[in-house]
């Protein structure tokens, strides 16, 4: 795997890692467990990564193709 082939594969590992624990944020929520541990470390770990995917952008790393896998 070359460089650019594994900085692609980490860059979609970690949009659909986001999407997954966001997804998992609202099914909590709507459980009404904004409180619990489990919610909060989801929301650390998104934190983490919107920094991440932040950051790509401001080196132009991300296209429109990419924000629309982001959601």
């Amino acid at each position: 795997m070359d460089r650019l082939e594994a900085f692609e594969k980490m860059l979609a590992d970690i949009i659909k890692q986001a999407d997954e624990e966001y997804r998992k944020m609202q099914e909590l929520k709507a459980a009404g467990r904004e409180k619990s541990a489990a919610y909060r470390q989801y929301f650390s770990s998104r934190m983490l990564y919107k920094m991440i995917l932040d950051r790509y952008r401001q080196y132009g790393l991300l296209d429109g193709a990419d924000e629309e896998r982001k959601g």
